[in-house]
């Protein structure tokens, strides 16, 4: 209990990014139809998709085995994170910071997975013709995440 309660802003943090990793993804599924794309700026749409895979649609086309694979591994990396998390001095400010990201980003789309076997996605970010695929915030915090802990600064005291 005493290490959660030293996490305590973080995990204010984390209810407060899967919170809003939510909130979007219920208004592309209430407000625009599968597949509609709508134009924002030379660099921006907003596409509302379904992935069923992993990252990059990895296993998407897969049977039963294959989503309640993705579930179970979303399941225990989430798992996981809690128990690093738990054991990361409050000193490592920037590590806590990529790891409670990337919690979010887990857990936010592990809650689509359980909830309608896919994932929600609807951030199209294009340049001169490329593509990339279509993420949504969970997915940016992951990345933001790992960004961060790959990059941490050590403090020195």
């Amino acid at each position: 209990m005493l290490s959660i309660i030293k996490h305590k802003l973080y995990y204010l943090l984390f209810l407060v990014l899967v919170s809003l990793d939510q909130f979007t993804k219920q208004i592309f599924m209430s407000s625009y139809d599968l597949g509609q794309s709508v134009f924002v700026n030379s660099y921006l749409s907003w596409t509302y998709l379904q992935n069923t895979g992993a990252a990059f649609s990895i296993m998407a086309d897969g049977e039963i085995i294959q989503k309640t694979f993705l579930l179970t591994v979303s399941v225990l990396v989430s798992i996981w994170l809690v128990f690093w998390i738990q054991r990361t001095s409050i000193f490592h400010l920037q590590k806590l910071f990529g790891q409670f990201l990337l919690l979010s980003g887990a857990v936010g789309n592990l809650i689509d997975r359980a909830q309608f076997g896919f994932v929600i996605d609807f951030i199209d970010v294009h340049v001169n013709g490329f593509y990339w695929p279509v993420f949504n915030l969970a997915d940016s915090f992951i990345f933001l995440g790992v960004i961060l802990i790959l990059f941490e600064r050590k403090l020195t005291v």
